[in-house]
């Protein structure tokens, strides 16, 4: 299982994301541009001493994702608030790739099309959506259910 963050721009919730993916032993991928620097003090007060533990792959663009990913040969699982599907009535593989946008502006038409399945996190209509950070632990939450990949460990 992996877990990819496109053109993310808040510090805080990529190091959340990175942290998470490190306690999970998820491998991380982040998609340029960033809309920070990874010396921000927040980014790595965020990630705190994990950030060196985490499996992390940064990719200059778009484009060079897609090479990537075409050559690794994963599904990309777009999470979205732009579908009906849940992720709960989804099957996902070890090998998936669960793909979230910009906090400030998702991901682009290319992003949509390019992505295997589009899912969302079903929630109360009346509001907007749910932190990317908090989304990306759910998704991941699911999908190692579902895949039974080990992590090794307490939990807490």
């Amino acid at each position: 299982m992996q877990i990819a963050l496109f053109q993310p721009d808040i510090p805080q919730n990529t190091g959340t994301i990175l942290r998470l993916c490190a306690c999970l032993d998820v491998a991380a991928h982040i998609i340029e541009p960033a809309g920070f620097d990874t010396s921000d003090r927040n980014f790595r007060r965020a990630g705190m001493d994990y950030l060196d533990q985490v499996s992390l792959k940064r990719h200059d663009s778009w484009s060079k994702f897609e090479e990537w990913r075409s050559e690794a040969g994963c599904r990309l699982i777009l999470f979205t608030t732009k579908t009906a599907k849940s992720y709960l009535d989804f099957s996902y593989n070890a090998s998936d790739i669960l793909l979230f946008g910009r906090e400030t502006a998702g991901v682009t038409d290319a992003v949509v099309a390019a992505a295997d399945a589009r899912l969302l996190i079903p929630m109360k209509p009346s509001l907007r959506s749910l932190n990317v950070a908090v989304t990306a632990a759910m998704a991941v939450g699911e999908a190692l259910r579902q895949t039974g990949a080990p992590v090794t460990g307490p939990a807490i």
